[in-house]
């Protein structure tokens, strides 16, 4: 079965059509077959390699950059999806009143503060941490965690 290679997405052709591989850079150059006999001559060959490693070297320096410049703007992306997400579906999250979360918040800082003063730092991984919780309610439970 036929098929266009520019829409089968694991082609070269799509990737490079789409955007997603380099197209245009002198080093891809390089790769391109010469049909064209040369006489074996050593010095040639040892200077072939090291141009070659030193191409490589190059083209993944080149690559790396190109696919940082087309990743860039995804974070940004991302975040407007997850935005979105909540926005929708805002419903399924638990509803905490303003006050409540305050006074949570309030509470925990204040745990923090006196956790801090009674353990110095040395003995701090020695003894057992208070892992807390925060309930939808708006209270705060403390676990003890090994």
């Amino acid at each position: 079965m036929k098929r266009n290679p520019r829409k089968l997405k694991w082609t070269k052709a799509f990737r490079k059509a789409a955007g997603k591989e380099m197209v245009v850079d002198s080093t891809l150059q390089f790769a391109a077959r010469r049909n064209v006999p040369v006489r074996y001559n050593r010095d040639h060959v040892a200077t072939t390699l090291k141009a070659m490693q030193r191409v490589s070297e190059i083209r993944a320096k080149r690559e790396r950059v190109f696919y940082k410049n087309r990743m860039a703007g995804n974070k940004e992306r991302e975040r407007a999806a997850d935005r979105k997400l909540v926005a929708e579906n805002e419903h399924l999250l638990p509803k905490m009143r303003a006050s409540e979360r305050i006074a949570a918040e309030l509470e925990q800082e204040l745990l923090v503060e006196n956790i801090e003063e009674e353990v110095p730092p040395q003995r701090l991984k020695k003894k057992q941490k208070a892992k807390q919780r925060l309930l939808v309610g708006g209270g705060v439970e403390e676990m003890d965690v090994d």
